[in-house]
């Protein structure tokens, strides 16, 4: 047996409760982990209310949670492997994606993990996968920055935001970060070559414009970001926040491609993929200082629900997470 932090339903943090449960075994092409930490992103809120509708469609179920147990980033140590697994072997420490990492065991498909990267705290690693990989896909892929490009990110105080800082300025950009006032000298410290409070400032009052703006806050009309961005830009845009209870936010991100086609600018929904090779990548970029996970607080396990409500509230400076 093992804890775990399960929901029965969809709902509030409140449906969520810490309980023994069976510890899963590894499957073929599988990689049992004991977690050490397990990141908190949006992803997590959002599987927990079954909100916006649309994720309910995408196959994470119609009434109730396919998967019972939250926690999808983790890092941890290998228990076993599965048959057909041969990148990872018993007491390798690595890092990654599952479903199910507020727990003290869980299962990962082998190409969803890499190599936790050297000098992080477990902690710290499960700061990354999503996150980090988010950012860097961003960045790198539907932003293709170069160097000398200015560019623009709207919550660069937040999980994604924190790694699209600093991602942007290894690809040799200017950056300006916008956040909160709290926020700010996180986003300094960061790199950002300049710094926006949007709640003193309007992001358009200097009448600069930028080559990309990737935006994770997901609430600013298209119409307003394409006003920013110079007659080629691009807008990347990261998930979706607000909006109603079908598509809450994500609206944004599939009308994006449809604007493109009648301007020279580019709009893009970002649909993240989780990969080891992207893992990899981002585990060299911390480890050669260009990128730092950072982490705002630690929740024990127990404390999952309050993890994820300090979250949602919009303050966490960076990431989130919980420690197993």
């Amino acid at each position: 047996m093992m804890k775990a932090i399960v929901q029965d339903v969809y709902g509030s943090a409140d449906v969520l409760k810490l309980r023994d449960i069976a510890r899963p075994g590894p499957g073929d092409g599988q990689v049992l982990l004991r977690v050490r930490a397990a990141g908190v992103d949006q992803g997590v809120w959002h599987l927990m209310t079954g909100l916006p509708y649309l994720v309910r469609l995408f196959g994470y179920g119609l009434k109730k949670p396919k998967v019972p147990v939250r926690g999808r980033e983790v890092a941890g140590v290998v228990e076993a492997v599965g048959t057909g697994v041969t990148r990872f072997a018993a007491g390798d420490e690595v890092y990654g994606t599952c479903d199910g990492s507020f727990a003290e065991y869980v299962c990962a498909k082998e190409d969803k993990l890499a190599r936790k990267p050297v000098g992080l705290s477990f902690e710290e690693a499960a700061a990354a996968p999503i996150s980090g990989v988010t950012a860097l896909q961003a960045v790198r892929d539907a932003g293709q920055v170069t160097v000398g490009q200015k560019v623009l990110i709207l919550g660069a105080g937040g999980g994604v935001g924190s790694y699209a800082v600093q991602l942007a300025k290894v690809f040799g950009a200017e950056v300006t970060g916008v956040c909160s006032t709290g926020k700010v000298e996180l986003v300094r410290s960061l790199g950002a070559d300049a710094v926006i409070d949007y709640t003193a400032s309007d992001i358009a009052g200097a009448g600069k414009l930028y080559d990309l703006i990737i935006d994770t806050a997901g609430n600013r009309p298209l119409s307003v970001l394409r006003r920013l961005l110079v007659p080629k830009g691009t807008l990347v845009i990261v998930g979706g926040e607000g909006g109603g209870r079908l598509t809450g936010g994500f609206e944004r991100s599939l009308s994006a491609p449809l604007m493109s086609l009648f301007s020279g600018q580019k709009f893009k929904g970002l649909a993240a993929k989780e990969t080891h090779l992207d893992l990899e990548a981002l585990a060299s970029l911390i480890e050669s200082g260009s990128v730092k996970p950072a982490v705002d607080k630690v929740f024990p396990l127990a404390e999952a629900p309050a993890a994820i409500q300090y979250l949602r509230a919009g303050q966490a400076r960076g990431k989130v997470v919980v420690r197993v």
